[in-house]
């Protein structure tokens, strides 16, 4: 696994493997969530590298935006664009 570059299944195989046998999965569904899981940790370490790499002064995110600051500013609509669904559906910004 590590040869393969696969650290998440190394670090969570065992833990995983009683939970699905607890829960009476097989061993398909046990290598679909083991999959879930590596995807889930890659796209995490690459948006941790790409931030790291951007060098920002500082790591912000919308969970600590001070709202009340700006009392104009449309909480909610900018939670729904935050969301990105509006790519999906094509519409212009």
């Amino acid at each position: 696994l590590k040869t393969l570059k696969l650290p998440t299944f190394l670090r969570e195989h065992e833990k995983l493997a009683r939970q699905c046998a607890a829960e009476g999965l097989d061993h398909v569904q046990f290598l679909a969530r083991l999959v879930e899981l590596e995807l889930i940790d890659r796209e995490g370490r690459m948006i941790e590298r790409r931030i790291k790499a951007a060098k920002f002064p500082a790591k912000k995110s919308l969970d600590s935006f001070d709202f009340k600051a700006i009392p104009k500013l449309n909480k909610m609509q900018v939670l729904d664009l935050a969301r990105c669904e509006w790519i999906e559906r094509r519409e212009n910004v």
